[in-house]
């Protein structure tokens, strides 16, 4: 039986298209092994076989995975649906039954990165030590996570296509769980917490928090951007960097 959806989309930079998405339901599944080498779903005219149940997930999996490195290589601008789905092994037609557009890709490429550093921050903040050695500690799994991902980084941070996902970072109510742009907002909120309860327990109270939690996290991004650049110098004295900037920073804002 032969599933029939009329979808719109992107197709490349010259504008919107409607394709009808012909999809093979309980005749033919995809072939097992099937992936980012394989194309022979993908040739000119031929329909995208669907998934047996329960591998939906994979198949997007992999079409992130191929947009990803479709959005380093060749820049988000210069990136096409057509480019991603080629080197995801499958039509066009089938990618835009998994995603509306690249936007999308990219918003929920961003929004898993965040999900990682917000699990790293959580488990700073479950351990133990004192509120001084927790925001060192965030500091540094923030700038260790951007050196450690460079690519998902620019992605993240670097991109300006990120409009329609950008919120404010200062609400961590801004976004329900599952949106894009939720994970951001969150990942603050955890640093902003650290920076409030270090304030309180050093008696700075007169201090702004959400001013020296901003000054702090544009401090990190700043010192991350640098070094995944071209900047040799910079990455042949990280440790010294990363543990100055951190201490400057801390110093500066309890001083004041």
């Amino acid at each position: 039986m032969v599933a029939r959806a009329r979808v719109k989309h992107e197709d490349g930079p010259g504008g919107i298209a409607e394709t009808v998405a012909e999809t093979v339901v309980g005749t033919v599944a995809d072939p097992a092994g099937a992936g980012p080498g394989d194309t022979s779903g993908a040739a000119a005219g031929s329909r995208p076989y669907r998934k047996r149940k329960g591998e939906g997930h994979v198949r997007r999996d992999e079409i992130l995975t191929a947009a990803q490195r479709i959005f380093i290589e060749d820049g988000f601008e210069q990136a096409t649906i057509r480019k991603i789905a080629a080197r995801a092994g499958i039509s066009p037609t089938a990618l835009y039954l998994y995603f509306p557009d690249k936007q999308t890709i990219l918003e929920e490429l961003c929004e898993h990165a965040f999900a990682k550093l917000v699990q790293r921050m959580d488990a700073i903040l479950a351990g133990g030590g004192g509120a001084l050695d927790k925001v060192r500690r965030i500091m540094r799994a923030y700038i260790d996570f951007g050196l450690e991902h460079p690519d998902e980084y620019r992605l993240t941070f670097m991109v300006k296509a990120l409009g329609r996902m950008s919120v404010d970072h200062r609400d961590p109510g801004a976004r329900q769980p599952g949106q894009p742009g939720y994970s951001g907002p969150q990942a603050y909120a955890r640093l902003r917490d650290a920076m409030a309860d270090l304030i309180a327990e050093t008696g700075a109270d007169g201090q702004d928090v959400d001013l020296a939690t901003e000054v702090i996290w544009m401090s990190g991004h700043g010192l991350v951007s640098l070094m995944i650049g071209n900047s040799p110098r910079f990455r042949t004295h990280k440790e010294e960097l990363v543990e100055a900037l951190i201490r400057t920073q801390l110093y500066g804002i309890l001083r004041r």
